[in-house]
């Protein structure tokens, strides 16, 4: 198959750094150039990357390089539509971060441009790659453990606040302010904004839909932001199935303006852990179990070596599939759009006390 020439926007996700990897080792991509404005971010990447050209802003880069075929946007929320109306007007395809928006009505602009355009766009959930989360839905789909009843699922790191701080702004994550509660001085934009992917892993391993949802955001830990950085989740999914979900940046960091060893103050910057109940029996995973930790420089404390890059293969592998193949993958924006509005709910839930009901949503089969 003919590689895919690919290019990235904006450079600022803290999904970034894992792209380099990706996109520098796989036989299916040729990176072409990369696109930043900010001049530290740009010499930042100049100290990482050899050979891929970065320019001062995403117009340039795709005006010098008419070949592109489709670009990662590794970009503020705030900025996917405007990027993602750049890319119909080229006719390029689009693998875009986790969260395209939380704005609906932006959303169903979305949808739209890509369809007009006849446009892949894939979004950045890379945990339906993971080799532990790919066995448990062989396993439930297989009956082992009968019929799901509950899930209990963790997606807790550190803030990623202090390297990329779009993310602790309110109008650059969630799209603008919007405050967390009468009285609370905290805004929508936090630890939720930045941990879709169990909210997209309850529908992918029941085939349910949300019926409704409850959430409580704990006092912040990091007292200076003015976005959430703790909060839980339960709730009640249309197949009857229950869930708690912890989305919290509850594992505390440097406040490092660059990511590296050391940023971690618990060993472990993130864990994911699934626990499903069912009629016959429990299945309990660590999705990001298989790492390597070893105590030492910088800090003299436990630093962690990550060893899952598999799943962004597999991400990578569909999407350049896609491309050529003329369809849509898994994870795409009509697919991932009740996941958002699911976490919209939660902030709602938040600001009222009360659990929200949803409205019916397409099933996830």
């Amino acid at each position: 198959m003919k590689p895919i020439k690919i290019a990235m926007m904006s450079l600022t996700h803290g999904h970034t750094r894992k792209y380099f990897q990706t996109l520098r080792d796989s036989p299916r991509l040729e990176w072409i150039a990369a696109s930043a404005a900010d001049d530290v971010v740009r010499q930042r990447f100049h100290r990482a990357v050899d050979g891929v050209p970065c320019y001062a802003s995403a117009e340039e880069m795709l005006d010098r390089h008419p070949e592109i075929e489709a670009v990662v946007l590794a970009s503020a929320n705030s900025e996917h539509l405007a990027q993602m109306k750049a890319c119909a007007e080229r006719k390029i395809h689009i693998l875009s971060m986790k969260i395209p928006t939380f704005d609906l009505a932006e959303y169903d602009e979305m949808i739209e441009l890509v369809d007009r355009a006849g446009l892949v766009c894939q979004i950045e959930l890379e945990l339906h790659y993971n080799p532990v989360v790919e066995r448990i839905k062989r396993l439930v789909a297989d009956g082992a453990i009968g019929r799901v009843v509950s899930i209990q699922a963790t997606n807790i790191t550190l803030s990623p606040v202090w390297a990329f701080p779009w993310q602790g702004s309110p109008e650059q994550s969630y799209g603008r302010r919007v405050p967390l509660a009468a009285g609370d001085h905290r805004f929508r934009g936090g630890a939720l904004c930045d941990h879709p992917h169990i909210f997209d892993l309850v529908r992918w391993l029941t085939g349910s839909r949300f019926e409704h949802v409850y959430a409580e955001a704990a006092p912040n830990i990091r007292t200076d932001l003015e976005v959430e950085d703790l909060l839980l989740v339960n709730g009640k999914m249309a197949d009857g199935s229950t869930f708690l979900l912890d989305p919290s940046w509850s594992r505390l960091e440097e406040r490092l303006p660059e990511p590296g060893p050391g940023w971690e103050v618990f060993p472990k910057r993130m864990e994911v852990n699934l626990t499903l109940s069912g009629e016959r029996g429990t299945l309990m995973a660590d999705c990001f179990g298989p790492n390597v930790y070893h105590n030492g420089a910088p800090r003299d404390r436990y630093v962690v070596q990550y060893t899952y890059f598999d799943e962004w293969i597999g991400l990578v592998d569909e999407f350049v599939a896609c491309v050529r193949d003329g369809r849509q993958p898994q994870i795409n924006l009509r697919w991932h759009r009740p996941t958002i509005e699911a976490m919209n709910a939660c902030y709602e839930s938040i600001a009222s006390g009360r659990p929200v009901q949803l409205a019916a949503q397409a099933s996830a089969e």
